[in-house]
């Protein structure tokens, strides 16, 4: 890493630091955050051997006391839990967050008798004979399956009540786990207010909980909480804690500058681009595009809304969105089905005016990056008929359950995000215009892409994406263009083919390169075989040439082999990685639990230990980081 580090940053020749995963983390939620002291809790699946700490941040220093270790891990059992509903891992943990308030927490005790052992101070240990994740290729075992009854759901199939159920469950429990983290380290530390960040802090449900029980005064989540937020932590930690540069903050506003962080293209640039592409549009000043296109909300049309420097981090704030009317019953299913192209159970978070947020919302809490999740305003809400309330599973996403249903959850809660007039004049703009026509200040928005596809950073992604779905205008800065204006988007348009030979060129090359690889292989084997007067010489040196002369000539022709080739290797691998991992457990882990017990000690406790009063251990005060002198 070190010498990738100095390659890409010629002439650097300092010192290179390696500050701790949950260290960065803590260091992403309290350097930028906006408290001059407060305590800080970091959780996700895992780092290094950490998966979870606590600690204190004052100043322009950070202190982690206390860490969970691996494998217990309240990240990695969230994740267990999506991938045994059907989810991707790593990536669909939210839609388990989304598909939660569908279900009934009926498993939490089988949860808590079974898969964990959890203290009231909010540490845990899970029993690792449920799961699959330190030996295996799979999050959970077959124990676990046999525990809840059925296999895992496969990807795409139908979603059951069970499944809701779990869902439900695993995140109540989470829950759980959170509120007493928070309660333990307000007891230990002392501290008013509380600074989250890892991947654990994206789920907004259990930091609106955390908020709503009034356990600490205040909170303030890392927007990229979880490990792209890192590399910003890393940086700050050796700025503010290492080198000893100052922080200042007034204990009110963050330093993270409404996380609008990342690139960003002029008026000027959109118009160049638009005019060498061809494309029709109309350039306004902003009052009119504000007009226009708040009308097009209200008329119940579906925007793509680009404008100034993109989002740090996975949600959207108003830069790169997608927006519609919070008003409309169907605009959820408008939006999921075809324009985001996913399953039409997740919900929308709205985007609301700060100065009217307790209008539609239970709170007095502004919510700026769309972490926290609040309840409608009873106002706002409509009364359920008898049969209404006895509907269950997805039945319920049929029943509109306020006047602004297309953000309303069926449990009646939003992920709000607060549009300030200072952190985005622009979008504010929008929203307030929106507000003059219907009285209304709020709207819907969710992130600028399709299922499976990144944010849209530059103006031809979100061109490209608003083509491809079936939005009906496109705002791209000044710039407004209307879907049935523009030319006719073939498979073979001249962007999408560029990107397709650049795909082939780079597929040609990496088959080439396998080519190579197997010529030069079979190469070494004629020599040998040479020495041996082997009778198979022929047959290699032929396969010798026949990757050669591919490689040179035609890569093409080796797509089937290198397809197949790749399909062995990975037999191989997961055949590799079983024996491996026997011959540890029997040349290594069995003979050390041996000696351990010879010698009156046991031997790591993957399962529970009841008697325990904390699986809390303490941060060892010597760790790579905690001596500047020793690092720059």
């Amino acid at each position: 890493m070190g010498d990738l580090i100095k390659k890409n940053l010629q002439g650097y020749k300092g010192e290179i630091t390696y500050p701790e995963h949950h260290q960065s983390h803590a260091a992403s939620a309290f350097f930028p955050g906006p408290f001059k002291e407060a305590a800080i809790i970091t959780m996700d699946g895992v780092g290094e051997w950490a998966t979870a700490s606590w600690g204190v941040g004052k100043g322009n220093r950070i202190d982690l006391h206390s860490e969970l270790l691996f494998p217990s891990s309240l990240g990695l059992l969230y994740t267990a839990f999506t991938y045994y509903v059907g989810f991707k891992v790593n990536n669909g943990e939210y839609k388990l967050m989304g598909l939660a308030p569908y279900g009934k927490p009926v498993y939490v005790q089988t949860i808590l008798d079974n898969l964990i052992d959890l203290k009231e101070d909010g540490s845990f240990r899970l029993d690792m004979s449920y799961f699959n994740y330190c030996q295996g290729l799979t999050m959970t075992s077959d124990k676990f399956h046999k525990l809840f009854g059925e296999l895992p759901r496969k990807p795409e199939s139908s979603i059951t009540q069970r499944d809701m159920d779990l869902a439900a469950s695993v995140q109540a429990v989470t829950e759980e786990i959170v509120l007493r983290t928070a309660r333990y380290v307000r007891r230990e530390t002392g501290q008013r207010n509380l600074c989250l960040a890892g991947g654990v802090a994206l789920n907004c449900v259990a930091n609106g909980k955390v908020l709503r029980e009034r356990i600490f005064d205040d909170i303030w989540i890392q927007p990229a909480a979880g490990d792209a937020g890192g590399s910003l932590g890393a940086a700050l930690f050796i700025w503010h804690q290492m080198l000893g540069n100052q922080r200042d903050v007034d204990g009110i506003h963050d330093l993270q500058q409404g996380s609008y962080l990342g690139p960003g293209w002029s008026d000027s640039e959109i118009e160049s681009w638009l005019a060498d592409a061809g494309y029709p549009y109309a350039k306004m000043d902003e009052a009119d595009l504000f007009d226009t296109v708040s009308g097009d909300i209200a008329a119940g049309r579906v925007i793509g809304w680009y404008a100034g420097r993109m989002e740090f981090g996975p949600r959207a704030l108003g830069n790169r969105s997608i927006i519609g009317d919070a008003r409309s019953e169907s605009m959820q299913s408008i939006i999921n089905l075809k324009i985001k192209y996913r399953e039409s159970f997740r919900p929308f978070a709205p985007s609301v005016l700060l100065e009217d947020l307790e209008e539609f919302f239970d709170t007095d809490r502004a919510s700026p990056y769309m972490l926290l999740v609040t309840p409608v305003r009873t106002s706002h809400r409509k009364e359920l008929s008898e049969e209404e309330e006895k509907l269950f599973g997805m039945e319920k996403l049929k029943i509109p359950r306020s006047d602004i249903p297309a953000i309303t959850h069926v449990d009646y809660s939003s992920r709000l995000q607060t549009v300030s007039a200072a952190d985005n004049p622009r979008y504010h703009g929008l929203i307030s215009s929106f507000k003059k026509k219907t009285g209304y200040g709020i709207v819907i928005n969710t992130s600028f892409n399709v299922r499976g596809e990144p944010i849209v950073c530059t103006p031809q992604d979100a061109y490209l994406c608003f083509m491809r779905t079936e939005m009906d205008i496109l705002a791209l800065g000044n710039c407004l263009l209307k879907k049935e204006e523009q030319p006719h988007l073939e498979p073979e348009d001249e962007n999408h083919s560029e990107r397709r030979k650049k795909s082939e060129v780079k597929s040609r090359a990496e088959l080439r390169k396998f080519g190579l690889i197997m010529a030069g292989a079979f190469a070494v084997l004629c020599v040998l075989l040479f020495f041996r007067n082997s009778s198979l010489l022929p047959w290699t040196a032929g396969l010798s040439g026949f990757f050669l002369l591919s490689a040179l000539l035609y890569p093409g022709l080796l797509f089937p082999i290198e397809k197949l080739w790749m399909k062995l290797a990975s037999v191989m691998s997961y055949i590799m990685t079983r024996v491996l991992l026997t011959l540890v457990y029997i040349l290594a882990v069995i003979p050390t639990g041996l000696i351990m017990r010879l010698l009156g000690k046991k031997p790591l406790q993957l399962g529970f230990t009841r008697g325990m009063k904390t699986y809390w251990v303490d941060v060892d005060p010597e760790g790579p980081c905690s001596r500047p002198e020793k690092q720059y």
